[in-house]
């Protein structure tokens, strides 16, 4: 009898104005030789799997960044075989690094408790976060579990990396919208070094004129500014901080909060708004 022969299929799904395309590889291994997994939920890739995940993934991404299953395919397919283990030195040379991958914290609507965040005083890091997940319509169980990182620790460090960024959109006050992720993602990549924060840059050219020309002249400056000047967040041990006032934590960090964003937005509507009611006075 011939052996059995297992059929691997990686599908990365594009979004398209009219429907979905598909990007299909198809490869056979013998199930003796295809490396078994290394921790629940890890699925081995090939190096020609790695490259076609993470080219499929960031033209996807690309078209449509809001597919947040794309955008964390693209992280862990271009995080190995450097960056997240260079992420992960930096968390062994700091004592809270150290004791966040001893710990393995999690965080979830189980690990946290959300009304307990809504008690807290007004300025506090978590009054701030849970105000932040309020006023963006998002919770904390949104971030897909890691996949494709071979090595378990650094599967950890990524995992950890995803669950504490909307904690970094809190501490900066960054919205959910494209403009806002891609301010956040480039002061990511000034202070992580993740490749797919930096591509995640490109999105800027699906953003209006108006919002681009902001991005280049305010948002691109401080993420640069702020991400290279402060300390490496993936070592903020945010369980701890709850209770902590925010103003004092950004500057323990050395983050420096840019504009309200979402304050600059509505102003830019409100002076469109009145320019065309003025130009429509005047056509009367």
């Amino acid at each position: 009898m011939t052996p059995a022969v297992t059929q691997t299929i990686l599908t990365v799904r594009i979004a398209r104005p009219h429907g979905y395309g598909y990007v299909l590889l198809s490869r056979g291994f013998s199930a003796l030789n295809r490396p078994p997994p290394n921790y629940p939920g890890h699925i081995p890739l090939t190096t020609i799997e790695r490259g076609a995940l993470a080219v499929g993934s960031a033209i996807g991404s690309l078209l449509n960044p809001r597919r947040g299953d794309l955008i964390a395919a693209l992280g862990e397919a271009t995080a190995t075989p450097y960056f997240i283990y260079r992420l992960r030195d930096a968390m062994l040379s700091d004592p809270t690094g150290r004791r966040i991958l001893r710990d393995r914290p999690r965080i979830s609507s189980k690990t946290l408790s959300i009304e307990y965040l809504r008690s807290l005083p007004p300025n506090t890091v978590g009054r701030t976060y849970v105000g932040w997940l309020d006023r963006e319509g998002v919770g904390p169980d949104t971030r897909a579990p890691v996949q494709y990182i071979d090595d378990e620790e650094c599967a950890y460090v990524m995992q950890r990396y995803r669950e504490c960024h909307d904690f970094y959109h809190a501490i900066t006050g960054l919205p959910v919208v494209v403009e806002g992720e891609v301010a956040l993602k480039t002061f990511e990549f000034a202070n992580t070094l993740l490749p797919m924060t930096g591509l995640s840059m490109f999105a800027v050219m699906r953003l209006k004129p108006a919002e681009r020309e902001r991005f280049w002249k305010l948002h691109l400056p401080w993420a640069i500014r702020s991400g290279l000047a402060s300390k490496e967040v993936i070592n903020v041990y945010w369980e701890e901080q709850l209770e902590r006032d925010a103003n004092e934590l950004r500057e323990e960090l050395g983050i420096e909060k840019p504009a309200d964003l979402r304050e600059i937005r509505k102003m830019m509507r409100r002076q469109k708004a009145a320019e065309e009611a003025a130009k429509a006075k005047d056509g009367q």
